[in-house]
């Protein structure tokens, strides 16, 4: 039985042989597979670091840099809660998320690009037409969205978490609109038109891209491409009922980075939830969302890990965060800078200090010492690099 500090590098290493030989995958997966077994180790290189303060030096494996990567995400999430600091009002924010039935996850397996696409867009088109609806709120509204492919069980469930904050911007009356239901915490569309109308757009934009043929039925869903089988198939989703979910609004700033720190940068799996391998089975925590969040462990053998793993590579150069209506990347500067001066906040509090504080809370509860730029030697300094060791050819 192997327990100590193991990691999805460990079980790649040692049984991502014998996964290939049985599913043979492409060039992409592998080389994703061969970076998270070279991270942090020698095969990728070297860096020297000096701390700013006593002058202590070490030297430092490479990062992968992968976003598949559960030991890298921590320093790419930092980097974007830095620059998503200044980006936030102060406003409540709403989570809202969007699920699609699991009679689409066949399809969605052998179509990921064509279907997490449509999924942003149908999921965004929805928050932000209902937005603009005068019954509604009336406004341009914002929003941030981030695509999780994965159960806790590692069996593919796509979804999407969209953060919202709870308003809108009139522009031409350079004003700021509240829900009407803001003051009992509720999100400003009732959930139930949330999900009609997103079942009703993501099956029209999956209609048109199986009539223009951009679909791929091949293996067991290869039934699905004679247009009977699929009308089929569209009158049974149009019939079931669509769970989307919002939650009650963050209480400020704080709340609302800890949360994108908590969920943006996610992997299928962390190698915490890893707990050992005994008896030619993996060993993983998981919860059981249907008994109130009770942990449990399930065993998998390694090339089944490993299967459900490589489930969840997102195609590549795919954007899994993406922004819409005032937080878009075209609208975002000026429309911020209007928010802030309509809402201008007596006491507000700066966020670069709240920003400081989950930063620390997530290094203090999520990370390493080796992720830690913190000097090991004194303590105060932070450790710089000074020096990169090319790796041999």
């Amino acid at each position: 039985m192997r327990t100590n500090g193991l990691e999805i590098a460990d079980i790649f290493r040692e049984y991502g042989h014998a996964f290939r030989k049985i599913y043979p995958v492409p060039t992409y997966y592998t080389k994703v597979m061969n970076l998270i077994v070279c991270c942090r180790s020698a095969a990728l290189g070297s860096h020297t670091e000096r701390c700013n303060e006593c002058g202590y030096e070490r030297v430092a494996y490479n990062s992968c840099r992968n976003r598949h990567c559960p030991k890298c995400q921590y320093t790419e999430r930092e980097k974007w809660i830095i620059k998503r600091e200044n980006e936030l009002l102060p406003v409540p924010y709403y989570h809202i998320v969007f699920t699609i039935p699991d009679l689409l996850n066949k399809i969605v397996l052998v179509n990921k690009q064509i279907m997490y696409d449509l999924l942003f867009r149908a999921a965004s088109e929805t928050l932000l037409v209902l937005g603009k609806d005068e019954k509604h709120l009336g406004a341009e509204i914002g929003l941030i969205a981030v695509l999780h492919t994965w159960g806790q069980n590692l069996m593919d469930h796509p979804h999407l978490h969209c953060i919202v904050p709870g308003g809108g911007l009139i522009r031409n009356k350079a004003r700021w609109v509240l829900s009407k239901k803001a003051k009992y915490n509720e999100f400003f569309i009732h959930v139930n038109i949330i999900s009609d109308l997103f079942k009703k757009k993501f099956l029209y934009y999956f209609k048109k891209v199986y009539k223009s043929e951009e679909l791929k039925f091949t293996g067991s869903i290869k039934y699905l491409s004679t247009p009977e089988m699929f009308h089929e198939l569209l009158n049974v989703l149009y019939k079931k009922k669509w769970i989307s979910y919002c939650k009650r609004p963050f209480g400020g700033p704080e709340q609302v980075l800890e949360y994108l720190g908590r969920y943006t940068h996610r992997v299928a799996i962390t190698n915490s939830r890893i707990k050992r391998i005994e008896n030619g089975h993996v060993i993983f925590e998981w919860k059981d969302y249907r008994k109130g969040n009770e942990k449990k462990e399930m065993a998998l053998s390694p090339v089944e890990f490993i299967r459900r793993f490589m489930l969840h590579i997102l195609p590549e150069g795919f954007f899994k965060i993406r922004y819409y209506g005032i937080l878009s990347s075209r609208n975002k500067k000026k429309a911020l800078a209007q928010c802030r001066e309509i809402l201008a906040p007596k006491e507000d509090i700066p966020i670069n200090q709240t920003a400081n504080k989950v930063r620390t809370e997530l290094i203090q509860t999520e990370v390493t010492i080796r992720d830690i730029k913190k000097c090991p030697q004194c303590k105060t300094g932070m450790m710089g690099c000074i020096n990169v060791a090319i790796r041999a050819a």
